[in-house]
């Protein structure tokens, strides 16, 4: 496994792993978000040639962080697959299979438009809105939730694929993905490798965990 960060936020323990998600010790869970399982074969299936091992590479690191942290529990927070069903929905059935003991939980986001009666197969409990657990709500887009936010809650959110941009002297810059940290709200970076991204520009009050070299750096 490769390098994670401990933050302890809100009394909770968090685990910032270099590999785009968290590991939540308090509750034995992993978060992430945006894998976008489906992607690459719908844009080859328009003519656009694309490897097709990011898939199963993204797959494997998902199951490597399982037998490290042992999870009880998976949450998605949204965007589990790109668009309609194909064959990489078969291969992540395939794997869900291998893993059939961890609960499953999907809070759906704008792509995940396949049929209710796919997930309930492969053994994934779905939420439409949004997750609460604790203190924590988990929604994939922070601006679905239109409730207000009591003191003590927190948003968990995907959709945006957050990263920064760090400028050198020589006007060189480099973009790397990022964890943030406002104070409404957390934003997650897309566990899948084939996605873009959205360039968080942080305000003073907020925090920034950066993807730096498989190394997580408070910035």
């Amino acid at each position: 496994m490769q390098n994670f960060l401990q933050y302890n936020f809100k009394e909770n323990n968090f685990l910032l792993h270099s590999n785009r998600f968290i590991f939540w010790e308090d509750e034995a869970t992993l978060i992430l978000s945006d894998l976008h399982f489906g992607k690459i074969t719908h844009f080859r299936k328009h003519g656009i040639a694309l490897p097709t091992d990011i898939v199963k590479e993204d797959l494997q690191r998902l199951f490597e962080a399982i037998q490290y942290f042992a999870p009880k529990k998976i949450i998605i927070v949204g965007d589990l697959f790109h668009s309609v069903a194909n064959k990489e929905h078969d291969l992540f059935s395939r794997w869900r299979n291998d893993v059939p003991d961890i609960e499953f939980i999907l809070v759906k986001g704008n792509h995940d438009i396949i049929a209710n009666a796919w997930y309930e197969n492969a053994n994934i409990y779905i939420v439409n809105d949004f997750l609460k657990i604790g203190n924590f709500i988990f929604v994939h887009q922070k601006e679905d939730y239109t409730k207000t936010l009591n003191a003590d809650e927190y948003l968990v959110c995907g959709h945006v694929h957050p990263a920064i941009i760090l400028k050198g002297l020589g006007k060189q810059s480099l973009k790397f993905n990022c964890f943030y940290f406002s104070k409404a709200y957390m934003l997650l970076p897309a566990f899948g490798k084939f996605t873009g991204n959205f360039i968080v520009e942080p305000k003073k009050t907020d925090t920034v965990f950066t993807i730096v070299d498989n190394t997580v750096i408070k910035m």
